[in-house]
């Protein structure tokens, strides 16, 4: 590797790592926004979207302590705990969403969920697409990977978002929880590529 090629590597490396620190800002400030919205509109769908962020906050932190060292041992114990964090939320989701529409459970409206969410899946999207150039560049499954995982959490925020709105607008209390099972089965396929496919 010549001096240039590993100048560059540091430099996508230390973005890397500022795209996972932003990430993992954003949803340590999330689960307090999302609780006290959660709380106040006795949303499900919300409180769920906080355990998303918990999930998100734990991919972070391994992408972080990945891109501090090198090897295959390090790589594949990475990929296992996000791909776990893929299978909590596909197995959250499937229980949340289901229980919601075998109740019936009616949430509140909520503006201050609507406004987080909307902006939460502006700012996931664009790290998400941050995270798959820079993990390209490096050629980093882990980091290509947690954007997936970022991705989905910018598509629960726009499931969550719908929802809310429909809700609000129109009253039809059950699209949020069916829009869930969407991100069960995108989870899940995640699930399978990491633990069954070639990386």
């Amino acid at each position: 590797m010549t001096s240039t090629d590993d100048a560059t590597r540091r430099t996508l490396v230390r973005r890397g790592r500022a795209l996972e620190y932003t990430t993992l800002g954003w949803n340590v400030i999330g689960i307090a926004v999302l609780a006290v919205a959660a709380i106040a509109a006795r949303s499900v769908a919300l409180a769920g979207f906080g355990l998303d962020s918990l999930i998100e906050i734990g991919a972070s932190t391994v992408v972080i302590w990945e891109l501090s060292g090198t090897g295959e041992d390090r790589r594949r114990t990475a990929l296992k705990l996000i791909g776990g964090g893929f299978a909590l939320l596909a197995a959250y989701l499937l229980v949340q969403s289901t229980w919601v529409l075998a109740t019936g459970f009616r949430p509140r409206h909520s503006p201050l969920g609507i406004g987080w969410t909307a902006v939460t899946a502006l700012v996931m999207f664009t790290l998400a697409a941050g995270k798959a150039r820079t993990g390209t560049a490096l050629d980093n499954p882990v980091l290509k990977t947690e954007g997936r995982v970022t991705l989905i959490d910018g598509l629960l925020a726009a499931s969550v978002l719908i929802g809310l709105l429909l809700n609000s607008v129109a009253g039809l209390w059950w699209a949020d929880p069916a829009a869930g099972y969407v991100l069960v089965h995108y989870a899940l396929r995640e699930v399978k590529e990491i633990f069954f496919g070639e990386h």
